[in-house]
């Protein structure tokens, strides 16, 4: 199978789920991304390295899935775990050939600029990680003041880039930061209304790129990847759901590039949960209305995320529909029986199925035959389709195997917790 895509679209979709872990302080990659387009700009790179330049700091917090996480990164200027975060996120860059050139730019975007000369680092590739380094923390510094009073806040931000000069951030660097951050216009342009008009200016000039199935799943297990990483509950969801739907797929009949597009959806339907802060998908008790709302957003910010690809059309309503039912009462846009295809169907049960093998913070894992009781349940409230868990029971076994990834309910103290 080969479909064509708009990478660009893609890699601004990828900083839409990044950007959602700040839960409240959504537009922080987008602000990176475009300072160090400005700048890039005054150094005079060529096209190609001002494109990476931008999308690296699109994507520079791609290793971040957690809210405790962003919490630190915009609260504080250094600390002692910072880099792990940097290393994550280029171990998955590197995975997707398309982005792995960001890969480095991505693993130093926090090392101080006077720790460069002990490391075996290229010095282009260590002036455009320090770059995003710089810009990164010029974020950092100016969140708090951009509801009201950044225009006022901006001369102690520059006072305090201009004391790290030489130490976390190259002399030139700086020097060229402090020319440009001089003028008002470069702050008011970090305004949402002024940044997201230049951002998605420069998306719609992204070219359409025809990629094969195995490039599309690595995108897909790129976005995954980011989302499992979320919680130790929720780690491997996105693939065990993947894997399952695939195979109820292939089962059932469909075409081959159907279950190749099924398996893609089954990777991306939880895009939205990085929203969801991280106590309340690791809460071991009930939920309150508040925070079932909360978590009741992630399928609706799923189909945002991903609609804006074009060439993605069909995977993206697959993926965004996983919690409709066939009685009209699920969400986010309620819809019900004929509306709901096989595809949205499969992937709806693989979704429940999987979830119900995995430990929870308020529930064990649940064997084959506990979870097809519960399927079966579901069935008979009108909550999950009839045909689909009549499947999954007749190859139950095998069901779980593809949810779970282990051999055998036996081998359970194996899965990750």
């Amino acid at each position: 199978m080969s479909v064509t895509i708009n990478l660009g679209q893609a890699i601004h979709a990828l900083s839409d789920a990044l950007d959602l872990v700040g839960v409240d302080e959504v537009f922080h990659g987008k602000r990176v991304g475009f300072m160090a387009l400005q700048c890039g700009r005054d150094l005079d790179l060529c096209e190609p390295e001002l494109e990476d330049l931008f999308h690296a700091g699109l994507l520079h917090d791609c290793g971040v899935s957690s809210t405790h996480v962003h919490r630190c990164l915009i609260d504080k200027i250094d600390w002692e775990d910072v880099e792990l975060h940097c290393v994550k996120g280029s171990e998955l860059l590197g995975q997707f050939s398309p982005l792995a050139p960001l890969k480095n730019i991505v693993r130093y975007h926090h090392t101080h600029w006077d720790a460069f000369p002990r490391l075996d680092i290229p010095r282009n590739t260590a002036r455009l990680a320090n770059l995003i380094y710089l810009v990164d923390r010029v974020d950092a510094l100016a969140i708090p003041h951009y509801e009201n009073d950044l225009l006022l806040a901006r001369h102690t931000i520059r006072d305090t880039i201009w004391r790290l000069s030489g130490s976390c951030f190259a002399p030139d660097l700086v020097a060229l930061f402090m020319d440009l951050s001089g003028n008002e216009a470069f702050w008011l342009s970090l305004e949402p209304r002024h940044l997201i008009r230049s951002i998605y200016e420069r998306k719609w000039e992204s070219q359409m790129v025809p990629v094969t199935f195995p490039e599309l799943k690595q995108l897909a297990l790129l976005f995954a990847r980011v989302v499992d990483a979320k919680s130790p509950y929720t780690m491997e969801h996105s693939l065990g759901t993947a894997r399952l739907a695939r195979f109820l797929a292939e089962r059932a009949g469909l075409a081959i590039e159907t279950c190749e597009k099924i398996e893609v959806a089954g990777l991306l339907h939880d895009l939205g949960k990085l929203q969801v802060p991280d106590e309340i998908l690791d809460k071991p008790g009930t939920l309150t209305r508040e925070e079932r709302a909360m978590i009741q957003r992630h399928s609706f910010e799923t189909y945002q995320i991903l609609h804006g690809i074009t060439g993605l059309e069909d995977i993206t309503i697959w993926a965004a529909y996983h919690h409709e039912t066939p009685d009209g009462r699920g969400y986010p846009f309620h819809r019900r029986g004929a509306d709901l295809t096989i595809e949205m169907r499969i992937i709806a049960v693989s979704d429940v199925f999987q979830a119900l093998a995995q430990r929870r913070p308020y529930r064990k894992p649940l064997s084959p035959n506990e979870i097809l009781e519960m399927l079966e349940s579901f069935v008979r409230q009108n909550h999950l389709d009839s045909e689909v868990v009549a499947l999954a029971g007749r190859h139950l076994q095998a069901s779980w195997q593809a949810a779970t990834g282990v051999e055998s309910f036996d081998g359970l103290s194996s899965q990750p917790r």
